[in-house]
């Protein structure tokens, strides 16, 4: 994960004796002030907060909340941090801008802890992430028992005799070497080791499997790792050496920490083990490939090379010989060579082609069947098809389905058989589909080949290790009655139980204690913050926003740090209402440890909870920027200006539907539903209404929209997409003929993407400057107004209007292009005007300004209007999408369909719509749902937000709890139904919400 994490330059509140320094007034040491705020839309605030206080700021989405929080008092704690560096450490470091604000005094350490994601990396999870799994392994390591792989049965020591005795037992005339590792696996260059050995009389060294004289000059690379074992001995495998064998292995056993390595030198197989024998075979170093695999009942496999035998007098199990390394905590770290399965590499899962996604359509001829090959230029691939279905008697003109199974695998996987490609008049064998492509894919330098072939790809799990990551030494080891996977792969509050049960030995509970103390504190951070339902081994980039916001909130409240100025952004996001009093109770905590925390929120509960309330606004963009009200919350009830103060003291209300719309008559039904935690539900979601999805964090609401009913939707609508597995059938299809999922992806990744661009409107603007006299007169066709290509853009900033000048460890500078001044055009565009503006005058405008400027462009007009309806009137149109909130983005697309022709038939998923929203925007959000409904649309919406559930025409509650108690259909109905429901959390909820603001 990519914390981010920092720390400002800033002197102690209080000196260490709790006096405060000479000349300090302690007055101003208790508030932080802000002088000047002018970064982005804020507008000369003037601003004192309180220190060691929950504070809360407020406002309309737009408004200036996080401009002042983060962009100004954290950039400026970061940035001060940062200053106290090298320059050297400087240019390593993120840094932020410095702000527009004339002075902040009384500045604390400061720590961010925003929405992004936690990590992209397949190899980060939760449990890695909290630290808790570092805990983990340095208790296996520490305190575990192992046992074999095979038989489960614990491993015990080795002696001395006993490993000659199994030396004894291989054919005679066997040459081998008594090697002991003395180093494996480690960085450097081990000269002093080298030296040492040829003093104690040595005259050999194995080093990463080569051997060399002592004498020779050895050079190792510092930056690889290496693995250096002493020759010992060489013997031959005769009678009457029983005695010289004993002195070397006490030799090496003494050298090596009780390990041997017998290093067979010519080509005999190792002869099978009697069931008395206690030998073990473990690969010997990295660069071993001669190993052989085997699986035990696909949970354990053991590795077992052909030409070695390692011996260890500290563990090893007396029937297969399994020996293990002394325990240690890299063995159980999936991210080390000497913990993770050698087969997926401690992934859990391997890359690796679908033949369901590689043939969508099953009905489809066998020519066009397989996805990619089906696209231009494939006449290759059809006469290969063509010589494939000639040698195993099928046509290719024939459906897919109608192949027999042997038929269909010899295709995707090849055959052995040679095969006559007619086209060349040669023989040779045809290699399949899948591994054709795999070659390609592993082979290309292309990122475009590779993102063409990434679709067909899938997350299989890795049949060695089953998902578990580590290799079959690490499964074995056991503390108590547990391994290390039964700990990670259970939610977090199992994992808690089976911690708090684990049943120890006196020596094993004087190792753990401290370890165990440490694992239910984190264990516990996480309960508090809602996350019981999660497990320890889920991968991180699977988390939401939300939730890795409050992961990194419970790992904050372990580090114990006091006097820390805490930055939060909406940490409510994604937590049903019943878990929110944990949340606050989390922040009260942080608090209450000496610290200040500033809380950019929108949740009700949290901006009554408050110490200190700061609204920014009144309105949003150039409309906001302004403290309207700060103080307690009467003072925000009462401020007269304050958007969020009228909703919350009732001067403004969200009314409840006094009807419910019946819908079409038509729905959809999912059966069967047993993905994740899904327990085997049909679910039926009625269609020409606006239905909710809800139910506490975890217990399957994404799981039904987003990973079971969109791919069915897809499969049926365009053919390219597999139907889901985890689902029998879903009826109801035909009712719709789209689905459109509005999620908050940015709606472009860079800076020449922007809202006019991603509505279309700016085709419309374009449009309208072409047909300007002027720009007739010099031939101008609307391509000359565009920034993205050459014609009218300015060519020395390539219609971008800055230029990026690097400064190594300082932040990049965007600097005006000198050329355009910022205008993004060259002079000759720019001459054309329409009223009087240019068209770069244009994309500086608001939607707001720029709807009464094109009122009588019908075709612009339109597209506005919906811009503004969703709550974006202070955009301004040529704004960059990057610099777009998630919520904004999401309006943007809503705004983009309100535009469309409405077909009746059109299906919306839409995932948490609310985030970032304050009161007034939800308001006016509900309204653009409303009237998408109204044109005989369906809207299905996954949603914690009382106000859109009480609004909503039907709400189909999951629950009881998240994660393995989730997945059950607990409620259906309206939302007056619902709230009837006592097995419903939602529906106790909603009941109250519906009492404060009944149907008129």
């Amino acid at each position: 994960m990519s914390d981010r994490v920092n720390l400002s330059d800033a002197l102690p509140t209080h000196s260490p004796n709790g006096h405060h320094p000479k000349g300090v007034n302690q007055e101003n040491q208790n508030k932080i002030r802000i002088r000047g705020a002018r970064q982005h839309n804020l507008k000369n605030i003037d601003l004192e907060l309180p220190r060691d206080r929950l504070i809360v700021f407020t406002g309309v989405s737009g408004s200036g909340k996080s401009s002042l929080a983060f962009d100004t008092i954290f950039a400026e704690g970061q940035r001060r941090y940062v200053e106290s560096l090298s320059a050297y450490a400087r240019q390593f470091l993120g840094q932020l801008d410095k702000p527009d604000v004339d002075a902040i005094e009384g500045l604390s350490p400061a720590i961010s802890i925003d929405q992004k994601s936690t990590s992209h990396n397949p190899r980060s999870t939760v449990g890695t992430v909290t630290e808790i799994y570092d805990y983990l392994r340095l208790l296996f390591g520490r305190a575990g028992e192992p046992h074999c792989p095979i038989c489960d049965r614990s491993i015990a020591p080795q002696t001395i005799d006993e490993i000659c005795d199994r030396i004894m037992e291989l054919p005679d005339g066997t040459r081998f070497q008594i090697l002991a590792p003395v180093v494996r696996g480690k960085k450097g260059t081990h000269q002093k080791l080298l030296s040492s050995l040829v003093s104690e009389g040595f005259a050999r060294v194995r080093v990463d499997g080569e051997v060399f004289q002592l004498s020779d000059s050895i050079e190792l690379d510092k930056n690889y790792t290496h693995t250096i074992e002493i020759v010992i001995d060489r013997l031959i495998k005769k009678p009457g050496i029983q005695e010289r064998l004993v002195d070397s292995l006490a030799t090496c056993l003494r050298h090596a920490s009780g390990i041997a390595v017998i290093d067979l030198l010519n080509d005999t197989s190792i002869p099978k083990q009697s069931e008395q024998t206690n030998t073990s075979y473990a690969e010997n170093t990295p660069k071993s490939e001669n190993v052989q695999d085997t699986s035990t009942n696909g949970e354990n496999s053991y590795q077992q090379p052909s030409n070695e035998l390692v011996f260890s007098e500290n563990f090893a199990c007396p029937e297969h010989g399994a020996v293990m390394d002394e325990l240690s905590p890299r063995l159980f770290s999936f991210n080390s060579p000497y913990g993770a399965c050698p087969k997926c590499h401690g992934l859990g899962n391997l890359r690796t082609f679908s033949p369901e996604l590689l043939v969508p359509d099953p009905n489809s001829p066998v020519y066009a069947a397989i996805a990619p090959w089906s696209e231009k230029d494939n006449s290759y691939y059809l006469s290969l098809l063509y010589s494939v279905g000639q040698a195993y008697g099928f046509e290719i003109q024939a459906p897919w389905n109608k192949l027999t199974s042997e038929q269909q695998h010899i295709i995707l996987y090849g055959s052995d058989k040679s095969i006559k490609i007619e086209d060349r008049n040669e023989y040779r064998r045809y290699a399949g589909v899948i591994p054709m492509l795999q070659r390609q894919y592993d082979e290309t330098n292309s990122e475009l080949v590779k993102q063409k072939l990434e679709p067909y790809l899938v997350d299989q799990l890795c049949e060695v290790c089953q998902g578990k990551r580590l290799k079959p030494e690490a499964l074995s080891v056991r503390l108590g009655q547990y391994r290390v996977t039964d700990l990670t792969s259970v939610d977090i509050g199992q994992c808690r139980e089976r911690v708090d049960n684990l049943k120890l030995s006196d020596r094993q509970t004087q190792i753990a204690d401290l370890v165990l103390k440490e694992i239910r504190a984190r264990l516990q951070f996480l309960l508090d913050v809602g996350l019981d339902y999660l497990t320890l081994d889920r991968p991180a980039m699977t988390l939401s926003g939300g939730e890795a916001q409050r992961i990194r909130l419970a790992t904050q409240i372990g580090s114990g740090l006091t006097g820390v100025l805490y930055v939060l952004d909406e940490p409510s996001i994604g937590l049903h209402q019943r878990d929110n009093g944990r949340l606050l109770q989390t922040l009260t905590k942080l608090r209450d440890l000496g610290n200040t925390l500033i809380v950019v929120e929108h949740d009700e509960e949290t901006i009554r909870a408050a110490d200190h309330l700061v609204d920014i606004g009144p309105g949003a963009g150039v409309h906001g920027g302004r403290v309207i009200a700060q103080g307690d919350l009467e003072t925000l009830l009462t401020a007269e200006e304050s958007l969020t103060g009228a909703y919350l003291s009732g001067r403004q209300v969200i009314e409840t539907p006094a009807q419910r719309r019946n819908g079409n008559g038509r729905s959809l039904v999912l059966k069967n539903a047993y993905r994740n935690n899904l327990r085997n539900i049909d679910v039926e979601i009625p269609l020409g209404k606006l239905v909710c999805v809800t139910g506490v964090s975890g217990s399957g609401k994404s799981t039904v929209v987003n990973e079971l009913l969109y791919p069915a939707l897809q499969h049926q609508l365009t053919r390219k997409v597999p139907f889901p597995k985890h689902l029998d059938t879903i009826k109801g299809l035909n009712s719709i003929d789209k689905a459109i999922v509005i999620d908050q992806s940015p709606i472009g990744r860079t800076p020449r993407s922007n809202s006019a661009t991603y509505t279309g409107v700016f085709d419309a603007i374009r449009d309208v400057f072409a047909q300007t006299i002027e720009a007739k007169a010099r031939g101008y066709k609307p391509g000359q107004f565009s920034f993205n290509v050459k014609g009218g853009r300015c060519e020395a900033c390539g219609g971008q209007g800055v230029n990026v000048i690097e400064m190594n460890f300082l932040p990049d500078v965007y600097v005006q292009c000198e050329v355009c001044k910022g205008d993004r055009y060259n002079r000759e565009t720019l001459q054309v005007k329409y009223k009087g503006k240019s068209i770069s005058d244009v994309l500086n405008m608001t939607v707001e300004e720029s709807l009464e400027f094109f009122k009588n462009i019908p075709k612009a007009a339109t597209r506005l209007q919906t811009l503004l309806d969703v709550g974006l009137g202070y955009v301004r149109l040529g704004q960059p999408a990057p610099t777009l909130s998630g919520g904004e983005a999401q309006r943007v697309k809503l705004a983009s369909e309100l535009s469309r022709r409405a077909t009746g038939k059109t299906l919306y998923l839409i995932d948490e719509p609310t985030t970032g929203l304050s009161f007034y925007d939800v308001h006016k959000l509900l309204d653009v749902l409303q009237r998408l409904v109204d044109k005989g649309n369906s809207i299905l919406v996954i949603e914690h937000n009382l106000d859109v559930i009480r609004c909503a025409d039907w709400v189909i509650d999951l629950g009881p709890e998240g994660g393995n108690k989730g997945g059950e259909l607990i409620a259906v109905g309206t939302p007056e139904k619902v709230a009837e429901n006592p097995r419903s959390y939602t529906g106790q909820y909603i009941k109250q919400v519906l009492q404060q603001h009944p149907a008129k």
